[in-house]
């Protein structure tokens, strides 16, 4: 493949986010559509209506190996593992969908199996590549927010019941990966507590607790079942708090300079709390779709052979992290060390 030429990409799987995938896929110059998979019929009819000149099958044993250079998968978490390994010994880039896998150890070896063949393995931990995620990395990193303290998330609706994971590995993914990519500090344990609802087999809500090495904690709630859609974040640092609510069209991000001043009189019994209560601020963001940014990335990153900012190596952390917090549900809450 020539540098100049477009990336070849194959998607594997056609249903909730397939769609959008291919769309921006086939609308970005530098990538090509070269073929769809999916078991439906009905559902490659559609890629045919859409998308007339683009190749479609039923099985991934009637793709031509030498139309394609790389693949996205976005299919059931359970099919992840074996289409990734497939597709990596076959010696194409792989873009797969939230979560990697469901098993740290199968997780593993898929980056190691990249790394040996020399080829890209990114997640699509799409909110990575969201204007406001990525204003928020640009916060923390310049110390405009002093020392980060602590992160609270909520992302609940009545969702979509998935039927091989749990609410957390379809939700809470999503914050672990924004968390992942905003800070650099290491989780050193997972408390966590769920409730399985009687339409699933897996916890339908579920509350986390993540204590890092340096005293930063977070915690997560994730629902099913809440009545009320609600996707907020809040980061808080010593110097001012950032709050990201994606359900609000025009003021996703605000930036509060609000904080907790300790004096420190010779006596500590009378050291005064003072409370800063400064401006809000409300930055413009601009519209680029995160998928289209993050395919343009996964094509960069294949070119130039660097690793993804979503990274399979990044993702196992989140495995981990996922492994952790439903052993701790099994345990009642109890904490369980990473």
């Amino acid at each position: 493949m020539a540098r100049e030429d477009p990336l070849r990409i194959a998607l594997i799987g056609f249903g909730y986010w397939g769609p959008n995938i291919a769309r921006n896929i086939a609308g970005y110059p530098q990538a090509e559509l070269a073929a769809v998979c999916d078991l439906s019929p009905q559902r490659l009819s559609s890629v045919s209506t859409s998308f007339p000149s683009t190749p479609t099958c039923r099985t991934i044993d009637d793709l031509d190996a030498s139309t394609f250079d790389a693949v996205v998968i976005a299919t059931p978490t359970r099919t992840h593992y074996p289409l990734a390994k497939y597709f990596l010994e076959l010696g194409k880039h792989v873009l797969v969908e939230k979560p990697l896998t469901a098993d740290s150890g199968e997780a593993c070896e898929l980056v190691d199996l990249a790394r040996l063949r020399d080829l890209t393995l990114m997640v699509d931990h799409t909110f990575v590549y969201t204007d406001a995620v990525r204003l928020m990395k640009k916060l923390v990193d310049d110390g405009s927010m002093g020392d980060l303290v602590y992160f609270d998330s909520s992302r609940v609706n009545l969702g979509l019941f998935q039927p091989d994971v749990s609410v957390m590995w379809d939700l809470a993914v999503h914050d672990l990966a924004i968390l992942d990519y905003l800070i650099d500090k290491r989780v050193v344990s997972v408390s966590a507590t769920g409730g399985i609802h009687h339409a699933s087999n897996h916890p339908a809500v579920a509350a986390l607790s993540l204590e890092f090495e340096t005293g930063f904690f977070a915690h997560l709630m994730v629902s099913w079942l809440s009545p009320v859609k609600l996707r907020r974040i809040l980061l808080g640092g010593t110097e001012s708090t950032v709050v990201f609510d994606d359900l609000s069209t025009d003021e996703k991000i605000k930036v509060y300079d609000s904080g907790v001043d300790i004096s420190s009189p010779e006596d500590a019994r009378s050291a005064l709390l003072n409370y800063r209560l400064g401006d809000v601020l409300v930055p413009r963001l601009s519209n680029t779709e995160a998928l289209r940014r993050e395919i343009s990335h996964f094509v960069e990153c294949v070119r130039q052979g660097r690793e993804p900012e979503t990274s399979g190596r990044r993702a196992v952390g989140i495995v981990e992290t996922l492994e952790a917090a439903h052993k701790s549900i099994a345990m009642k809450g109890a904490p369980v060390r990473l």
